[in-house]
């Protein structure tokens, strides 16, 4: 009988990119797939549910560190800046990995119907075992993908059903905070959509703290609570991220990717993408383009 382990093993080398990701026909399914530990990535991460099925992998947000391996879910529920690493990988065993986008609104449907689960961490990424009910779920979506004319009739249940097991689970508590509509998280989650659209231009708090629908002090507050950062941290990581994307996959110069994200001095950007990511932009970029690349 097919295992997850399987499928997504099967996915992964059949459509894994040079990146090794591997997009599913299913909105928000993807598979991960890397033969070799990667260098450290930096992201923004959307809320999501990493399931391990093979190899290991470190993820750090702030000062808090978290290692996990197959058989444990990555959890995040909110847009937090983290950086990761595959740790172990091989081409005769990859780092493997399921990732499911978390649907606020499915979430909130959900959770109107169910009784709350205990438990209160407020962090909003926490490493656990993955329930055996949220494998099995995964499993049967992994196993629709073979099956394209089944895709659109059955995908909708069962990533509700995937959705439902992690409020049924460990994760439920934390998960649960994604679907109040007028909860801190989906307020704080509004501004980061403004800041990951507009990034480049200067947005000042209080424009973001009224799409929050916050007082300015209130806001900075739970901002911080929620994503770790200030609003201004948040946006030179996202200016960053992107500056050190367009210098490495589109070989814009330093100078040209510094003014694009929203720098008016390259001298700023320099020291800020030193102090961020270790290394001076050219020397970083040209050391990451000597190594093979991994996927994270």
């Amino acid at each position: 009988m097919t295992t997850l382990l399987d499928a997504v093993r099967r996915h992964g080398e059949a459509h894994a990119d040079a990146a090794g990701i591997a997009r599913t026909p299913i909105p928000g399914l993807t598979t991960v797939r890397a033969t070799a530990p990667s260098d450290l990535v930096y992201a923004i991460s959307r809320p999501l549910i990493c399931l391990v099925v093979q190899g290991s992998k470190h993820v750090t947000m702030g000062t808090r560190g978290f290692s996990f391996s197959a058989d444990d879910s990555l959890l995040i529920t909110a847009d937090v800046p983290t950086v990761s690493q595959i740790t172990r990988a091989s081409t005769a065993a990859p780092y493997l990995s399921l990732v499911l986008e978390l649907d606020p609104a499915v979430v909130a449907d959900l959770a109107a119907r169910m009784e709350a689960v205990s438990g209160a961490d407020p962090s909003p990424v926490r490493v656990d075992l993955t329930d055996a009910e949220v494998a099995d779920a995964a499993l049967r979506l992994m196993r629709l993908i073979d099956r394209p004319a089944s895709v659109p009739v059955l995908q909708a249940q069962l990533v509700r059903e995937m959705h439902y097991w992690l409020l049924a689970g460990r994760h439920g508590t934390a998960i649960r905070r994604l679907g109040w509509p007028e909860g801190h998280v989906q307020r704080v989650a509004r501004a980061v959509a403004v800041l990951r659209a507009e990034f480049a231009r200067p947005l000042p708090v209080e424009r973001l703290a009224a799409v929050a629908g916050m007082s300015p002090s209130s806001f900075h507050k739970h901002f911080r609570g929620v994503t770790s950062l200030s609003p201004l941290q948040f946006q030179k990581q996202l200016r960053l991220i992107e500056a050190r994307r367009l210098m490495l996959s589109e070989g814009a110069s330093a100078s040209s990717a510094a003014f694009a994200v929203g720098y008016e001095s390259v001298p700023q950007f320099t020291r800020e993408y030193g102090r961020m990511f270790g290394l001076p932009p050219v020397r970083d970029t040209n050391a990451a383009r000597s190594k093979p690349q991994a996927t994270a």
